[in-house]
């Protein structure tokens, strides 16, 4: 038995690429610039990235408690919407432990 799931961006709009390359800020910053240098930008546009995450969780709250009430038609609905919510969670969550350890492993370097 096989389950077909439908592309991140299929359900609700959201591309993951774009995402991921918002919270990191990869493809920002251009080739012939420091490595070290970065923008205001590009700040804005993980900060819109975290909105966008908790916005999505609001979202999948929302459906939750129609799901609860017996307002909801479809239960699907509801369960898109929390998967996406926890796969936007682990990724923001990921990317964050990522900036961490590399700070850490940077802070070490020099010391």
């Amino acid at each position: 038995m096989s389950i077909a799931i439908p592309a991140l961006s299929s359900v609700s709009g959201v591309d993951p690429t774009a995402y991921l390359q918002a919270l990191t800020g990869a493809g920002s910053v251009g080739a012939g610039s420091a490595a070290g240098s970065t923008s205001g930008a590009d700040f804005a546009s993980v900060l819109s990235s975290v909105d966008s995450l908790q916005a999505t969780q609001s979202n999948a709250q929302d459906l939750a408690v129609k799901a609860v009430t017996g307002d909801l038609d479809d239960v699907h609905d509801y369960t898109v919407a929390a998967s996406e919510a926890s796969l936007a969670l682990e990724l923001t969550a990921a990317v964050r432990n990522k900036a961490v350890d590399a700070f850490t492993e940077i802070m070490r370097m020099q010391a």
